[in-house]
């Protein structure tokens, strides 16, 4: 039977609901509309764009095989029609019919429909303050801002920036503007850490430090209360309650909002803060009428809770599962985890599910497991440490969550996407401890990272293992006097515990070598709590098992060690 399929929106759910549902449905005709005249496009590939990784903005609207996704590849390759510049007003439901206006020329149009797609993305969020419309000041709203940002660097009329806003966006642009074109950056969170709720506190200071190690100042705790400008229209910096930032460009990064006006308008039901509600078949209120992408509410699978997920790959799967159930095939997009990863100079850093600050917050019996081993075999050249740390409810031993922080390149990845794949599917210890990864030396370690952070959380859950929590640990180096009665056991070799011993006395400092413990462990004091420290964490956990042994179980463990110590960045650490 002959239909009519309308589209509203042609970035990334929206083309990809089309194309593949005339794969489908051959015969049935397909419009797409959009309010711009630059569609499909990545838009998570912007910052890489402005730094000079992709070189052509035209390669972020080609497909694989170079051809450019404009109007005649639509309209050609794919047999769809495309209204370019369109925007559509309103829905009248009742008729089935879409009232838009060509915004070139004015005309109105109307569309009729069957069935019909919302696709209608997001909009960045402008921070309601002064300035905020200087020239100068942008969002990474679409492909046309990242065309002029680039335009006006390369023309060499941006010397300073400040980007303001934390997340990821804002932490690509942070390094895009240094990493290529030099500009003096400064990063602005108004959150008291880098990549709030989304990662946990180390993996951000972490993420912190590294930026900061390529010339990128970070500010977290400081919000922007101004932008500044010079009586004639253009930015001259950014004003906080600390401190007034000079810069010739200021980018906004503090997150995006669902457009929903129209679905709103046309009474569909909308979650109070802006996404269109739709069940599993990705059906809003009105069974005719379909919405995937940055504009819905999705449900988070650990928390089962309404979220908001607003991410490229997500938008194509759900597009294509708008396709399938217009075209009668029962498919389901039960919800996401959170998964996450990105590049940052150096360095990436991802997760999956939730973090250890969002599962305490969410009512878990949340405890976690942290790791700091060697990204592949620690005899193949090139071996570099990455850290990981599980989230996992004690009582029930279901994962919650996966968040890596290692050098440039698949290894946080791989182990990302298996946690995901896992977590999706409920996964408890057991399944993350049995998970069979492949190996070879140049890619892994022979016991995975995944199978080693599983371990420690066994461990810990059934108390062979008793950890000190690293946020604990740097309080007490930084005031020995918050726990009077504790001291360091540094089990490292002593060209590496020296340092300590002369800093911080033999008092506070006790360093026996990792294979003279059993020989010496009368050095160990009785009278104290005794924090185990090695760089990784597996060192000590066997000498705390040695010193619970002989009746000393006095101890605990810094997991992750000096590895994740060094990484976070600390002022007490010995030169």
């Amino acid at each position: 039977m002959h239909k009519k399929i309308v589209v509203i929106g042609a970035v990334a759910a929206g083309p990809k609901a089309a194309c593949h549902l005339k794969r489908l449905q051959p015969e049935w005709d397909i419009t797409v509309v959009d309010q711009d005249n630059l569609i499909s496009y990545g838009g998570c590939g912007i910052p890489y764009y402005v730094c000079g990784d992709v070189s052509d903005e035209a390669e972020l609207r080609s497909t694989s095989f170079h051809m450019v996704r404009d109007v005649p590849f639509f309209e050609k390759a794919k047999g769809l029609e495309v209204l370019i510049r369109t925007k559509a007003l309103s829905i009248d439901r009742k008729n089935k019919v879409i009232q838009a206006e060509n915004l070139d020329t004015g005309k109105q149009l109307e569309l009729p429909y069957d069935k019909l797609m919302l696709a209608t993305g997001a909009r960045p969020f402008v921070l309601p303050i002064d300035g905020a419309g200087l020239d100068g000041v942008f969002t990474i709203a679409n492909l046309h801002k990242a065309i002029e940002i680039k335009q006006r660097i390369s023309k060499g009329l941006v010397s300073r920036a400040v980007v303001i806003g934390g997340g990821a966006i804002g932490v690509e642009m942070a390094e895009a503007l240094t990493d290529l074109w030099g500009v003096e950056t400064a990063l602005i969170e108004f959150m008291p850490q880098l990549l709030p709720r989304i990662v946990d506190w180390q993996f951000a200071a972490m993420l912190k430090t590294h930026l900061q190690e390529k010339n990128v100042a970070v500010y977290i705790n400081e919000g922007a209360s101004a932008i500044l400008g010079d009586g004639n229209g253009k930015v001259t910096g950014v004003q906080t309650p600390e401190r007034i930032l000079e810069a010739d460009l200021v980018i906004m990064a503090a997150g995006v909002r669902p457009r929903s006006e129209l679905a709103q308008k046309a009474g569909l039901s909308v979650a109070s803060w802006g996404g269109i509600v739709v069940n599993q078949r990705l059906q809003t209120s009105d069974p005719d009428i379909y919405a995937a992408g940055d504009c819905i509410a999705v449900t988070n699978l650990i928390t089962g809770k309404e979220t908001y997920a607003p991410l490229g790959s997500l938008a194509n799967r759900e597009g294509r599962i708008v396709g399938d159930n217009m075209a009668g095939l029962a498919s389901r997009f039960k919800g996401v985890v959170g998964s996450f990863i990105m590049k940052a100079f150096d360095r990436c850093i991802g997760a999956t599910g939730i973090s250890y600050e969002v599962a305490l917050s969410e009512g878990f019996d949340a405890d976690y497991a942290l790791i700091a081993p060697s990204d592949r075999a620690h005899f193949f050249p090139g071996e570099a440490i990455a850290v990981y740390q599980l989230v996992f409810d004690r009582s029930s031993r279901r994962v919650l969550g996966m968040q890596g922080f290692g050098v440039m390149n698949d290894s946080v990845s791989a182990r990302i996407d298996a946690a995901a794949v896992m977590i999706t599917n409920n996964a408890v210890i057991e399944d993350f401890r049995d998970a069979e990864m492949a190996y070879a030396p140049p890619f892994s370690a022979a016991i995975d990272s995944i199978n080693a952070a599983a371990f420690v959380a066994d461990n810990l859950c059934a108390n062979r293992l008793r950890k000190v929590d690293m946020d604990r640990f740097l309080a007490w180096m930084k005031d020995f006097s918050l726990e009077p009665d504790w001291v360091a056991l540094d089990i490292r070799h002593p060209l590496e515990s020296g340092p300590f011993v002369e800093k911080f006395g033999p008092k506070r400092w006790v360093a026996v070598p990792y294979a003279e413990i059993r020989g010496r462990q009368a050095e160990v004091p009785e009278d104290k709590t005794i924090i185990i420290i090695c760089d990784a964490g597996t060192r000590s956990y066997e000498v705390q098992i040695f010193l619970d042994h002989i009746g000393q179980k006095n101890t605990m463990v810094l997991s992750g060690g000096f590895n994740v110590v060094r990484r976070i960045g600390v002022d007490w650490y010995p030169k």
